[in-house]
């Protein structure tokens, strides 16, 4: 019965191999490529909002305790208070327009009592890969207006250090209030925000994302294809199979061929021989006495 193939172990093999690459690639690749899609899309309409809009309050925005989300994050908002510098870190191992850099982070106290990690833009690394001098941010009272910003998760959970190599100055490896809350024992809101240029301590103001589409929606469509490919190769060698000297066993009957006993060689070769020298002496004239 031609179906006995569908129970060989290297067919299973097979069909396990190709429905576990094809389920991954409907239910875990494409959907993964097509939620960065979305996620890009958010962001580029959030950063184009926030260019024509004007700063909002904070608090109008978000509420005190509320947690920066992707519908609120790049929006601008105007905050007045004054900075704690005595509390500032920063954030090292950055990457700033492909060129490595350091961001400074300093804790800000708003009119309101509420503590916001403002990050003040970024410094290129000196001849030596350590920071650069760089302005202290104003004393007293100002207005700031920021990007909300959600924070960043370093998946070590890494508290911020310092040591010689960093001249006893709070580094950071994640933009991240936790981490900053942590480190100056401020009750700091959750998320950042980050500084617009020309604003009181700003250093170098980081500049926006490019709002392209990006290739996440075409690598989807790429994922379901290959899914779609590797089971019409399964459908196609199935129904291949079922025909007269299906593929396994013109496979099986190749390697048949080709793997030979010893035994079997060397009876060929003494065939081969005997043929030789049967042939030699047949063609050798008859001496004469």
């Amino acid at each position: 019965m031609r179906l006995k193939f569908l129970l060989r172990p290297s067919w299973l093999a097979l069909v396990v191999g190709v429905l576990a690459f094809a389920f991954a690639c409907f239910t875990l690749l494409s959907p993964w490529q097509f939620s960065r899609n979305d996620e890009r899309e958010a962001q580029n309409r959030a950063i184009e909002a926030s260019l024509t809009a004007d700063p909002r309050p904070l608090n109008d925005v978000l509420p005190p305790g509320a947690i920066p989300d992707t519908d609120t994050e790049w929006t601008r908002v105007e905050i007045t208070g004054s900075y704690l510098p005595e509390h500032e870190v920063v954030a090292r191992l950055r990457t700033v327009q492909g060129q490595p850099a350091f961001e400074v982070l300093t804790p800000f106290r708003a009119t309101d009592g509420q503590v916001v990690l403002v990050d003040r833009g970024y410094l290129q690394p000196d001849s030596r890969t350590e920071v650069p001098p760089y302005a202290a941010p104003p004393a007293g009272t100002v207005t700031i207006v920021a990007r909300i910003r959600e924070d960043e998760n370093d998946p070590k959970n890494r508290d911020a250090f310092a040591d010689a190599s960093t001249h006893g100055k709070l580094q950071s490896y994640s933009v991240d209030s936790r981490v900053v809350a942590r480190s100056s024992g401020l009750d700091i809101r959750s998320g950042y925000f980050q500084l617009d240029s020309d604003q009181p301590g700003v250093l170098n103001a980081l500049p926006l994302p490019q709002t392209d589409a990006g290739p996440f929606f075409s690598y989807a469509l790429q994922w379901i294809a290959f899914g779609v490919m590797a089971i019409a190769g399964l459908v196609y060698f199935t129904v291949r199979e079922l025909k007269p000297g299906g593929v396994l066993n013109e496979m099986a009957e190749k390697n048949k061929r080709k793997r030979k006993s010893v035994a079997e060689i060397l009876a060929e070769d003494d065939a081969a021989a005997n043929e030789t020298g049967g042939e030699d002496r047949t063609e050798q004239p008859a001496q004469r006495n």
